[in-house]
Order: structure tokens, then sequence, then C-alpha cells
């Protein structure tokens, strides 16, 4: 028997992100779960390490990885649309749910219960709510790039998640917008210092 999950999960490369905003490179929803699923984990170690936190790192990973999954099939709704009002975000998280639950039944019973956690993540947990802040900043990191590039399109988005990131009360994310943030405004040469 063939199944198609993975087939699906491919199609992330193909699912552009910020499709009302003018960018100077376009950013798919594959690349953005890799990026988000390094943030999280990064978020998941800070908050361990240097926090006290008891949070499980690789289900932080793990939900930042399948986090764009149901786009396969609903496409990237921008932003405004999405949370235009309390009944259209509530009737596309249904739509959501239903197109993860669509791929999950394109898996062996056996496969799909070990990816179902991931897909229908728990929204009231640590994990979840680190993967989100690592969302918004794999986001702001896009408004920096675009920034850095000259172009002005992303200014106000860039305002509103910085602002949104500060005010989650998260040291873990005010540890990494302090530490580790200034470094994505440096061109490669101020990166790379004095290896050269």
């Amino acid at each position: 028997m063939s199944y198609n999950f993975y087939a699906f999960m491919d199609r992330m490369k193909y699912i552009r992100r910020w499709s009302l905003m003018r960018s100077v490179r376009d950013e798919n929803i594959m690349e953005h779960s890799q990026q988000v699923a390094m943030f999280a984990h990064a978020l998941a170690v800070i908050t361990n390490r240097l926090f006290g936190g008891r949070v499980d790192e690789s289900r932080c990973v793990l939900y930042a990885l399948y986090h764009e999954c149901p786009e396969v099939m609903t496409g990237d709704l921008p932003t405004p649309i999405k949370y235009f009002n309390s009944s259209i975000k509530g009737a596309y998280k249904d739509i959501e749910e239903r197109a993860c639950k669509k791929l999950l039944n394109m898996l062996p019973a056996e496969v799909e219960e070990g990816l179902a956690p991931f897909l229908l993540a728990d929204p009231c947990s640590e994990e979840y709510r680190i993967m989100k802040a690592a969302d918004r900043l794999a986001a702001y990191v896009k408004c920096l790039e675009e920034h850095r590039c000259g172009n002005t399109e992303f200014e106000k988005a860039k305002k509103s998640i910085e602002d949104d990131l500060r005010s989650r009360n998260m040291p873990a994310v005010d540890y990494f917008m302090q530490n580790f943030i200034p470094a994505f405004m440096l061109t490669l040469d101020e990166l790379e210092g004095g290896l050269g």
C-alpha cells in the first residue's frame, strides 16, 4: 500500500509565506518550519539551563517542525485575515485541525500514533507556548532581513511582532532577543569576525 503523508509534507516547499507583502526574498513554509524548530530548541534549552525550566526540548522541536503542516492543504492564510475576528480565527483553527487529521490518515496506523501528538499539539502546554514564541521570532527575523535589504514593507510588522514578543513575559525570549537577535543585522564579514 502507498501512503501520501510524506509526499504532502514535501509540498511545503511550494507554500509561500507573506503573500500580501512585497518581499526581497520569498520564504516558504518548509524553510520557515526548520527555522522555527531551531529557535524552539534554543528557547527550550535557554528555559531549562538558564531559568530552571522543565520543558521537553524534543517536544518543542517536533511541535515546530510540524506546526505548518495543515497549510499543504489550506495554503498560508495571511495573518490579517486569519485573526480578523474570533469567528474567522475559530473557523480557521477548525479547518487546520481537520487538515491535520486528514494528513494523519495518510499514514499507517502505527506511524500515525507516533506523529499525532505533534500535528495535534497541546495548545495548553509550555512546549506549545515556546513553539509559538519561536514562530514569532522567525517572523521577526524575516522582518529584520527585509529591513536590512532596504524593504520598508515590513516595518509595521516588525514593530508589531517585537511588541508581541516583549509582552509574552518569557525570560528565554527576552534572553534570545538580547543575545542573539543583534547578530541578524550583521553582514557576513561582520559575522565572520577575524577568521580570515
